[in-house]
């Protein structure tokens, strides 16, 4: 199975999509998201399949949308393609068998979402991980509204989010964004260590709690907030604002 945007691999019950555009950090753009989904659900059906592990290639988890492509691109586009990342993104949340985000570099915006998305997160720690949406006049989507603040509480997710600020795997530990930090020559050891301990337990007994645990999170069906996310995520692209805060951002990170 070949793609453009990412590396698949599976053995040993284990599954691992990687992101796979190092030149541009792993930025996403609407064929990542399409390899993805195809990957996905490869490993949604493939029994032998018992935990599917994402990360990236080089020194980037994922520094989120590929900035190039929406620069240019016109609102219905960008809807299209909000659409697709939100697809994807409910498809991990509610994907039946565990996952794991191994965060092996920065892991920003849609990419930080995309850890967030899944069940557990294990990071480097000199990963920098945030969200720079409030920075570039945009917003956060992949359902971060509800997923960070059941991680580390309204507070800390509004000071991460409002602040723009980005934090190492270690801080990330420390305040439970990220399940576990270690060095980055060890992550993929970690990481399989884990995935291994999972995948010996039973599929059906992981099956039937990971669903449990999702019906008993919030009051808002989660179809409503990532409707919403679109929503607000368009609002903020479609502003002037919008290419100025670009433009200052592109000259700050040079």
């Amino acid at each position: 199975m070949k793609f453009e945007c990412i590396i698949y691999e599976k053995g040993d019950g284990i599954a691992t999509i990687k992101l796979n555009r190092p030149k541009v950090m792993n930025a996403m753009n609407k064929q990542l998201w399409l390899d993805f989904q195809v990957a996905l659900e490869d490993a949604k059906t493939d029994s032998e399949i018992k935990v599917l592990i994402i990360t990236g290639e080089g020194r980037a988890f994922s520094t989120g949308a590929d900035l190039k492509d929406s620069k240019a691109r016109r609102l219905e586009d960008y809807r299209d393609y909000l659409v697709e990342l939100q697809e994807a993104s409910k498809k991990i949340i509610r994907f039946e068998k565990p996952t794991i985000a191994a965060i092996n570099g920065y892991a920003l915006g849609s990419g930080y979402e995309l850890g967030l998305a899944c069940d557990i997160r294990i990071a480097a720690e000199d990963a920098k991980i945030g969200s720079p949406e409030a920075r570039i006049t945009s917003s956060v989507t992949g359902g971060a509204m509800r997923l960070v603040q059941d991680l580390i509480g309204p507070g800390k997710a509004k000071e991460l989010l409002f602040t723009a600020e980005y934090i190492d795997g270690k801080e990330a530990e420390r305040i439970g964004l990220v399940n576990r930090a270690v060095p980055l020559d060890r992550l993929m050891d970690e990481t399989m260590e884990m995935a291994k301990k999972i995948a010996v337990n039973s599929s059906l007994s992981i099956k039937m709690i990971k669903r449990g645990l999702n019906m008993a999170r919030g009051e808002v069906s989660l179809e409503a907030l990532m409707e919403y996310e679109i929503e607000a995520c368009l609002a903020c692209v479609s502003t002037k604002e919008r290419q100025d805060s670009l433009k200052t951002f592109e000259d700050r990170e040079r």
